[in-house]
C-alpha cells in the first residue's frame, strides 16, 4: 500500500507506491513535520486516485525522475501489441482498466475506515504474499474465472503451519477478499463477474472442545495463584481473548455488578471496536466472577489501568499465557490439549446445561442470536434439543397431581401439542413455586 516514509540520513519524506507492478520511491523536498506529511499525503492520494483511473502520468508529475523515461510509453501499448494477435483479438474488446496493484491501492484505502485494525493486518498480509504476487502486474480486465481459479488451485498447493498445505478455511478467507476487491472492480468498471459459478471449499467447522466442571475446577486449584483469577474470569464470563486481556478497571462496576466490554487487545494494541455491534456488551457478574475480580483488585498492579496484566503494568500476552502457563497446566493434570479460548465454549455449555435461558446467555456471549448456541453447541448438552417433553412433564407432575394423587397420564400429550413459548412460561411458574 502506498506511504510516506522519512530517510534517517537526511530527514526528508519521500513516497513510497507501486505503478505498472513496480515499486516506486520518490524523494521530496519537505522535512518531516506534521503539516509537511500532509502535503505529502495529499500528493500520494492524487497520485493513487490517478494511477487506478488509469490517468496517472509519471514524467509529469515527476519531471527529474529517471524512472521518468521508463514509464513514458503509454499503458495501453501492451493492450495493442495484443490485439494485432488473431488468438488474443478478444481482448482488445476489454474495457480499459488500471492494473490490479493500481486500484487495490484505492480499494483498500476506501474499506479500510470500515474495517478493524486487526482485519485491515490481515487484509495487507493477503494482498501482500498472496494477490499482489498472482495478479498485480495484469489490467482488471484481464483478470478472468480461469485466473481464479487456476489461483485457488496454486493455493491449495503452498505450504501452511506444522509443514501442511494451506487448509481450506485459510484458502476460503484469502478468496474471500479477492472475491470482495473483484466484485468492486466489476461494479466500478463494468466488468464480467470472475467469481461466477464459484463455491467456497468445503471446510470443517473449528473443533468445539469445552472442559467439564471437574476440569475446570482441577484448573483452578492448580494453576499458578497469580493467575487463578484470570482463568476463573475467563472460565465463567464467556470473554474472548482479547477481550480479557483488554480489560481495564474502569470497565469493572461492582456496584451494578457488570463488566463493560468496550474494548479489545491484539497484536500488542488496544482498539476500541470490538469484533462486532453485539460483541459491545455488559456481562452480569456470577458470584464467582465477582469474587475473583474483588480478590484480582486488592492485589492489582499499583499504576496499570489493566484488570490483568505482567509486572510491569502491560496487558497478558496471549503467546506467553498460553505456552508458559496454559499448556503445561494441561500436560501436567493429563488434560487434552486445547487453546485458552475453549474457556469461552466452556462458559457457553456449562450455562446452557445448567437450564439458563438461550437467549440471555447469547447476550452475554456477544452474539447476535440464539442460532450459534444451538448450531454449535448443542452436542455437548445432553438434553438440549430433546422434544419429547419428559423433563418439564416431570417437573409439572409433581406440581400437579391429579385426584388421586398420581401424576395424569395425558399431561405428556397435552404439554407436546403446546408451542414452545407457553411450555417455556409453564415451567417458570413451576420453578417459581418449588
Amino acid at each position: 500500500m502506498a506511504k510516506i516514509r522519512v530517510r534517517p540520513d537526511s530527514g526528508l519524506l519521500f513516497l513510497d507506491f507501486y505503478y505498472r507492478g513496480v515499486r516506486c520511491r520518490e524523494l521530496t523536498a519537505l522535512t518531516d513535520t506534521a503539516e509537511n506529511r500532509r502535503r505529502a499525503q495529499s500528493l500520494l492520494n492524487r497520485i493513487s486516485k490517478e494511477i487506478a483511473q488509469g490517468s496517472f502520468d509519471y514524467g509529469a508529475t515527476f519531471p527529474d525522475s529517471p524512472r521518468a523515461a521508463r514509464f513514458a510509453a503509454p499503458l495501453s501499448s501492451a493492450h495493442s501489441e495484443a490485439s494485432a494477435s488473431p488468438a488474443r483479438a478478444p481482448q482488445a474488446a476489454m474495457p480499459a482498466t488500471p492494473l490490479f496493484e493500481a486500484f487495490s491501492l484505492v480499494w483498500r484505502a476506501e474499506m479500510a475506515p470500515q474495517w478493524r485494525r486487526q482485519h485491515r493486518d490481515g487484509v495487507e498480509d493477503i494482498f501482500t504474499k498472496h494477490l499482489l504476487p498472482a495478479f498485480g502486474t495484469k489490467a482488471l480486465s484481464a483478470v478472468s474465472k480461469a485466473d481464479v481459479l487456476a489461483f485457488r488451485a496454486a493455493l491449495a498447493e503452498r505450504p501452511g503451519r506444522a509443514g501442511r498445505k494451506l487448509s481450506p478455511a485459510r484458502i476460503n478467507k484469502i478468496m474471500t477478499i479477492l472475491r470482495q476487491f473483484m466484485s468492486e472492480a466489476s461494479e466500478r468498471f463494468g466488468l464480467p463477474d470472475a467469481f461466477k459459478g464459484i463455491k467456497r471449499l468445503k471446510a470443517r467447522r473449528p473443533e468445539i472442545e469445552p472442559f467439564s466442571l471437574e476440569d475446570v475446577e482441577r484448573i483452578r486449584t492448580v494453576i499458578r495463584p497469580d493467575f487463578r483469577q484470570y482463568v476463573t474470569v475467563r472460565f465463567f464470563t464467556g470473554l474472548r481473548t482479547g477481550e480479557i486481556n483488554g480489560l481495564k478497571w474502569k470497565y469493572i462496576d461492582f456496584d451494578q455488578g457488570i463488566i463493560r466490554v468496550r474494548e479489545t487487545f491484539s497484536a500488542g494494541e488496544t482498539e476500541e471496536n470490538a469484533k462486532t455491534e453485539t460483541s459491545l456488551r455488559d456481562i452480569p457478574m456470577l458470584p464467582i466472577v465477582k469474587q475473583a475480580l474483588q480478590a484480582q483488585w486488592a492485589h492489582r498492579h499499583p499504576t496499570s489501568e489493566y484488570v490483568f496484566c505482567s509486572r510491569e503494568g502491560n496487558p497478558i500476552d496471549a503467546n506467553n499465557f498460553a505456552n508458559r502457563v496454559w499448556y503445561p497446566i494441561l500436560h501436567y493434570l493429563g488434560i487434552a490439549r486445547r487453546r485458552p479460548y475453549q474457556t469461552r465454549h466452556t462458559t457457553a455449555t456449562l450455562m446452557l446445561a445448567s437450564g439458563e435461558n438461550p437467549e440471555w446467555i447469547a447476550k452475554l456471549m456477544g452474539h447476535a442470536s440464539t442460532q450459534m448456541l444451538f448450531t454449535v453447541y448443542s452436542r455437548f448438552v445432553p438434553n438440549l434439543t430433546r422434544q419429547d417433553g419428559l423433563a418439564i412433564t416431570g417437573l409439572l407432575s409433581s406440581k400437579v397431581p391429579d385426584e388421586a394423587g398420581k401424576p395424569d397420564p395425558n399431561l405428556l400429550q397435552t404439554l407436546k401439542s403446546l408451542p414452545a413459548d407457553q411450555l417455556e412460561a409453564l415451567l417458570r411458574l413451576a420453578r417459581a413455586t418449588q
